[in-house]
């Protein structure tokens, strides 16, 4: 799988539009500013392929990218974003209406910022993955903003607070150097496969 392929294919705004799956998909999930654009952008080699703004929250919509016969699907960000209540209520809609489908999840990869503790959100998503028993992977990013020492403290702290078992991978990226990309296409080549 050569993930330097991987083309943008559409945006849908709501869970009924979105296509009927017939690749295997690896969903990517995470609050509004936790560097979800940017670790794309990393992972596949590319610039703007998926659109990094400013201001958290800018994926409204659901972002799929299609990379040799496997489907990257970019969910919006939750929490955060300074935007209207009904516009919250829609993206929520469309994440719980993309779970609820009938699709080839291959895997979720759930962000976390390193640099906090998991949010109620994050850990909602973490339970919600689990009891739904969707493999995963926890991905925490934004490691370069802290030391190497802060960076193995804070991932056994989540890893506790998340209740993570040594089954599901827990991987330490930095889109700005790079760090544990290889380790995260590991994971989603094996998961493909």
């Amino acid at each position: 799988m050569n993930f330097n392929n991987v083309r943008f294919e559409r945006s849908f705004g709501t869970s009924a539009q979105l296509p009927p799956s017939t690749a295997p998909e690896v969903a990517f999930a995470g609050r509004s500013n936790v560097g979800k654009s940017s670790l794309l952008n990393k992972l596949f080699n590319r610039k703007g392929l998926a659109k990094v703004s400013q201001t958290p929250g800018k994926t409204a919509t659901i972002n799929f990218f299609d990379g040799d016969g496997v489907r990257f699907v970019d969910l919006p960000g939750y929490g955060y974003a300074k935007v209207s209540k009904s516009e919250k209520e829609r993206w929520s809609e469309l994440i719980e209406g993309y779970f609820n489908q009938d699709r080839a999840f291959a895997l979720v990869v759930s962000l976390i910022d390193i640099r906090h503790a998991a949010s109620d959100l994050d850990v909602n998503m973490v339970n919600f993955l689990r009891e739904a028993d969707l493999p995963f992977v926890v991905v925490l990013t934004k490691a370069d903003k802290l030391s190497r020492q802060q960076q193995n403290k804070q991932k056994a702290a989540l890893k506790r607070q998340l209740e993570l078992g040594a089954d599901t991978p827990l991987v330490v990226t930095s889109s700005a150097k790079g760090d544990g990309m290889d380790e995260l296409r590991s994971i989603i080549k094996e998961a493909v496969a």
